[in-house]
Protein backbone atom coordinates (compact mmCIF):
# COMPACT_ATOMS: atom_id res chain seq x y z
CA UNK A 1 0.00 0.00 0.00
CA UNK A 2 1.61 3.26 -1.25
CA UNK A 3 -0.41 5.75 0.68
CA UNK A 4 -2.35 3.57 3.59
CA UNK A 5 -3.28 3.95 6.63
CA UNK A 6 -0.76 3.22 9.44
CA UNK A 7 -1.48 2.49 13.27
CA UNK A 8 0.67 4.35 15.71
CA UNK A 9 3.12 1.31 15.71
CA UNK A 10 4.16 2.08 12.12
CA UNK A 11 2.49 -0.63 10.75
CA UNK A 12 -0.35 -1.08 7.43
CA UNK A 13 -3.40 -0.52 9.59
CA UNK A 14 -5.27 -2.99 6.81
CA UNK A 15 -9.03 -3.56 7.10
CA UNK A 16 -8.86 -3.73 10.75
CA UNK A 17 -8.74 0.22 11.10
CA UNK A 18 -9.45 1.75 14.31
CA UNK A 19 -9.75 5.09 15.35
CA UNK A 20 -6.26 5.14 16.88
CA UNK A 21 -4.53 4.87 13.19
CA UNK A 22 -3.63 8.30 12.16
CA UNK A 23 -2.72 9.64 8.30
CA UNK A 24 0.99 10.75 7.86
CA UNK A 25 0.04 13.55 5.51
CA UNK A 26 -2.98 14.43 8.41
CA UNK A 27 -0.25 14.52 11.54
CA UNK A 28 1.72 17.20 8.99
CA UNK A 29 -2.15 19.40 8.30
CA UNK A 30 -2.91 18.99 12.01
CA UNK A 31 0.42 20.19 13.42
CA UNK A 32 0.48 23.36 10.99
CA UNK A 33 -3.40 24.14 12.08
CA UNK A 34 -1.80 23.81 15.05
CA UNK A 35 1.06 26.57 14.39
CA UNK A 36 -1.07 28.62 12.41
CA UNK A 37 -3.68 28.63 15.44
CA UNK A 38 -1.09 29.61 18.27
CA UNK A 39 -0.04 32.45 16.21
CA UNK A 40 -3.27 34.07 15.22
CA UNK A 41 -3.68 33.37 19.34
CA UNK A 42 -0.36 35.11 20.27
CA UNK A 43 -1.24 38.11 17.57
CA UNK A 44 -4.96 38.49 18.92
CA UNK A 45 -3.36 38.43 22.44
CA UNK A 46 -0.92 41.64 21.74
CA UNK A 47 -3.64 43.35 19.56
CA UNK A 48 -5.44 43.22 23.80
CA UNK A 49 -2.56 44.40 25.13
CA UNK A 50 -2.25 47.28 23.08
CA UNK A 51 -5.46 48.29 23.73
CA UNK A 52 -5.73 47.15 27.16
CA UNK A 53 -6.59 49.95 29.69
CA UNK A 54 -5.72 47.65 33.31
CA UNK A 55 -2.87 47.30 34.21
CA UNK A 56 -4.23 43.54 36.06
CA UNK A 57 -5.38 43.29 32.21
CA UNK A 58 -1.94 43.95 30.61
CA UNK A 59 -0.41 41.52 33.27
CA UNK A 60 -2.73 38.89 32.96
CA UNK A 61 -1.81 38.60 29.24
CA UNK A 62 1.81 39.20 29.77
CA UNK A 63 1.84 36.36 32.38
CA UNK A 64 -0.31 33.65 30.22
CA UNK A 65 2.25 34.45 26.67
CA UNK A 66 5.14 33.97 28.59
CA UNK A 67 3.81 30.49 29.99
CA UNK A 68 3.41 29.66 26.24
CA UNK A 69 7.00 31.33 25.63
CA UNK A 70 6.32 34.30 24.21
CA UNK A 71 8.25 36.94 26.35
CA UNK A 72 7.18 40.93 26.76
CA UNK A 73 10.60 42.67 26.13
CA UNK A 74 11.20 45.88 27.94
CA UNK A 75 14.89 47.05 27.44
CA UNK A 76 15.53 49.84 29.48
CA UNK A 77 19.04 50.12 30.76
CA UNK A 78 20.27 47.97 28.29
CA UNK A 79 22.59 49.08 24.85
CA UNK A 80 20.36 50.08 21.92
CA UNK A 81 20.50 47.77 19.20
CA UNK A 82 18.77 48.82 16.11
CA UNK A 83 18.56 45.03 15.34
CA UNK A 84 16.59 43.98 17.97
CA UNK A 85 14.81 47.83 19.27
CA UNK A 86 13.24 51.09 17.39
CA UNK A 87 14.32 54.17 18.46
CA UNK A 88 11.34 56.99 18.87
CA UNK A 89 13.76 59.47 20.86
CA UNK A 90 15.94 60.59 22.37
CA UNK A 91 16.91 62.32 25.50
CA UNK A 92 19.77 64.16 25.87
CA UNK A 93 22.35 63.37 28.45
CA UNK A 94 25.80 65.04 29.38
CA UNK A 95 27.10 61.86 30.74
CA UNK A 96 29.10 59.39 28.38
CA UNK A 97 28.63 56.31 29.94
CA UNK A 98 24.98 56.84 29.22
CA UNK A 99 25.26 57.34 25.64
CA UNK A 100 23.38 54.72 23.38
CA UNK A 101 21.51 53.27 26.66
CA UNK A 102 17.62 52.94 26.49
CA UNK A 103 16.14 55.11 28.65
CA UNK A 104 12.99 54.38 28.26
CA UNK A 105 10.14 51.89 26.66
CA UNK A 106 7.70 53.36 24.75
CA UNK A 107 5.87 50.23 23.29
CA UNK A 108 6.88 46.56 24.77
CA UNK A 109 7.98 44.65 22.25
CA UNK A 110 7.47 40.69 22.42
CA UNK A 111 9.80 37.66 21.44
CA UNK A 112 8.25 33.73 20.93
CA UNK A 113 11.21 31.93 22.32
CA UNK A 114 14.11 33.73 19.89
CA UNK A 115 12.27 34.81 17.34
CA UNK A 116 11.42 38.59 17.44
CA UNK A 117 7.74 39.21 17.21
CA UNK A 118 7.94 43.00 17.77
CA UNK A 119 10.64 45.16 18.27
CA UNK A 120 10.17 47.49 21.35
CA UNK A 121 9.82 51.03 20.82
CA UNK A 122 12.49 52.81 22.97
CA UNK A 123 13.84 56.10 24.03
CA UNK A 124 17.15 56.24 23.84
CA UNK A 125 19.77 58.49 25.81
CA UNK A 126 22.15 61.06 23.44
CA UNK A 127 25.49 62.71 24.55
CA UNK A 128 24.73 66.55 24.15
CA UNK A 129 25.96 68.08 21.30
CA UNK A 130 28.75 71.36 22.51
Amino acid sequence: MLMGWFRKDGTDGGSGASDTDVHPLQQVTDLERALADRQALIQMCLYALDRARSGGVVERLEEGLAAIGVQALRPDGERFDPAQHEAGGAVPTDDPALDGIVAETEVTGFADHDRLLRAPIVTVYAKKNP
